[in-house]
């Protein structure tokens, strides 16, 4: 059964993961069929599906790693998740529906800092053998204004 306690140390480790740029580890916080998408407050009010990123399984997710890694180009950068506390509901089948409050600092390599993100991750979550994984995480932007190097998972 998946608990706040462990929810909590989930997103720890998973805001861990990319803000120690351990990129190649982030899709295992994943199912494999798992949906993942970045979007904003807009576009779910008003019910569209459409994404700024958008991936429908962990292997597309695998691929978006590589892609940063071997063929995009953008400005070195690294991120700082503050990730609040998630409300919880039981969901079907084991899964658990969470809701969570997040806000991620972008640091340009000159050591800049400015406020990049903030939102709620909807989230549905499984056990799979004892391991928790998002079946699905749409990250729900405050603001509709999106900077051109959105290059890192949120």
């Amino acid at each position: 059964m998946i608990d706040l306690l462990s929810l909590m140390a989930f997103h720890a480790a998973y805001a861990e993961t990319i803000d120690s740029d351990r990129l190649e580890q982030w899709p295992d916080f994943f199912a494999p069929d798992a949906h993942y998408r970045i979007t904003h407050v807009e576009n779910e009010q008003q019910g569209l599906p459409a994404g700024i990123v958008w991936a429908d399984s962990r292997a597309m997710l695998e691929d978006r790693v590589a892609a940063l890694r071997e063929a995009n180009i953008y400005e070195r950068q690294a991120y700082r998740h503050v990730v609040g506390l998630p409300s919880l509901d039981a969901g079907t089948d084991g899964a658990v529906h969470a809701e969570t409050p997040f806000l991620v600092v972008r640091v340009m390599r000159d050591g800049s800092m400015d406020l990049f993100a903030t939102g709620r991750y909807v989230d549905l979550m499984v056990e799979e053998g004892g391991t928790l994984r998002f079946r699905e995480r749409v990250v729900v932007c405050d603001s509709s204004r999106v900077d051109t190097l959105l290059a890192i998972p949120l």
